[in-house]
């Protein structure tokens, strides 16, 4: 009887990262705040960044306040309840983010979730996560080229620490934020990728 529930841990530890995961704050936001329907504005995306393009910066910043969070507290509350499925719910946040039931599974890119994520697993790779991500913002303001930078220095970093562990998954993690930016790499290389502040 004991190893029919030893699954329990850890699809309970997926489940609830997703779950946490697909909250759309970005949609909830800017339609309790009168702002329309997200997935009509700009890029259609549901992050952070397409917030902005609303002209609401508050918003914008709760929404990237609040996906950072999910990703965190998926994590936290994962360890506490199933102590070594935080990866699980790690993934799960993740996938529930960029995918959420919700939405048609039609998510956001990431980022800032990953970001959350990764601060929940081991934090110190969560401060080179945000100085990459932060950096590259503030230097190019450039939205895709700093979150995707930034996601791939979480598996790099989680390297130089030691953490093996954590490697593989925020590789994957990092290979699906490049991949979900399919649209920015065209416009980037075609020199027509918007920075930050405008509105198209």
């Amino acid at each position: 009887m004991h190893t029919d529930i030893l699954w329990i841990a850890p699809a309970s530890a997926l489940l609830i990262g997703y779950l946490l995961g697909s909250i759309p704050f970005g949609v909830i936001l800017t339609r309790v705040a009168g702002a329309g329907d997200l997935r009509q504005i700009g890029s259609g995306n549901i992050g952070a960044t397409n917030v902005l393009r609303t002209g609401r910066k508050g918003l914008a910043a709760a929404t990237l306040l609040l996906d950072m969070l999910k990703g965190l507290a998926a994590v936290l509350i994962v360890e506490r309840l199933f102590p070594g499925e935080g990866v699980l719910a790690a993934a799960g946040a993740f996938i529930g983010h960029c995918y959420p039931v919700w939405l048609r599974f039609r998510g956001g890119k990431g980022v800032a979730t990953l970001m959350g994520i990764v601060v929940g697993l081991h934090w110190p790779i969560g401060v080179v996560y945000a100085v990459v991500w932060l950096s590259l913002l503030a230097g190019l303001r450039i939205s895709a080229v700093a979150g995707m930078a930034a996601a791939i220095s979480a598996p790099v970093a989680a390297a130089l620490w030691g953490r093996f562990d954590l490697v593989m998954l925020l590789l994957a993690l990092g290979l699906l934020v490049i991949w979900k930016h399919g649209d920015n790499i065209e416009r980037l290389l075609a020199g027509t990728e918007p920075r930050i502040g405008r509105r198209d």
